[in-house]
């Protein structure tokens, strides 16, 4: 990411931008508007216009942005030209999924190592990442020197597993479980909370369809 600080928000959007980007050069397509860009991710262009000068002229007016050339900068700005190891702690059915998909449609992101307590996965390879007993999550942590993990625990498990981490130099923590986790400020974490996202999925839909009391 670059050195100068943009927000939050913004920061969220550039994976986003990234890949369609890549997707309209994959496409053969050479450059593409705010107004196209805006169309096709939903984001109105005056955020996308906005967002994209926080790193400087990217485009020209009357002309737009070079499919090509903004390619290569957001995947500077994201890394992409590094891979990150990740680890999955917790490989029960939703582990398992995350196995399997491991980020197929990125080169830069892979999950390396997997942590359980459960005997029949423990020194198995899953999907062709090799899973640990996570009495020993700490050592493989800094032997791997990974920094970025993924939870999906059982609840009662996930802050003492997060401390673990934390103490194993984990810097990010994307988390599945339903326990809001208590961490240092230096560690960043996610939260994915599937069943919160479907009740306010579902609850909008009533909303806009039954429209306002």
């Amino acid at each position: 990411m670059s050195d100068k600080k943009i927000p939050k928000a913004t920061a969220k959007r550039l994976p986003l931008y990234h890949r369609y980007l890549r997707y309209l050069l994959e496409s053969g397509k050479t450059r593409v508007s705010s107004a196209e860009l805006s169309e096709a991710i939903k984001v109105d262009s005056a955020t996308i216009r906005r967002d994209f000068s926080y790193f400087g002229a990217l485009g020209k007016r009357g002309y737009g942005y070079d499919v090509e050339s903004l390619l290569e900068f957001f995947s500077k700005q994201l890394n992409h030209e590094q891979l990150t190891n990740v680890a999955l702690v917790g490989v029960g059915k939703l582990g398992q999924a995350l196995l399997n998909y491991n980020f197929q449609q990125t080169n830069n992101i892979r999950i390396s190592a997997g942590f359980d307590m459960d005997e029949s996965l423990i020194d198995t390879i899953q999907r062709g990442v090799p899973v640990y007993d996570v009495k020993h999550l700490a050592q493989e942590i800094k032997n791997q020197q990974l920094k970025i993990a993924i939870l999906t625990v059982p609840r009662e498990y996930a802050q003492d597993i997060t401390n673990k981490l934390v103490d194993a130099g984990i810097q990010g923590i994307l988390n599945f479980t339903p326990r809001r986790l208590t961490v240092p400020e230096n560690v960043r974490v996610h939260s994915v909370d599937l069943t919160n996202e479907l009740q306010s999925l579902i609850y909008f839909t009533r909303y806009y369809q039954d429209g306002e009391d």
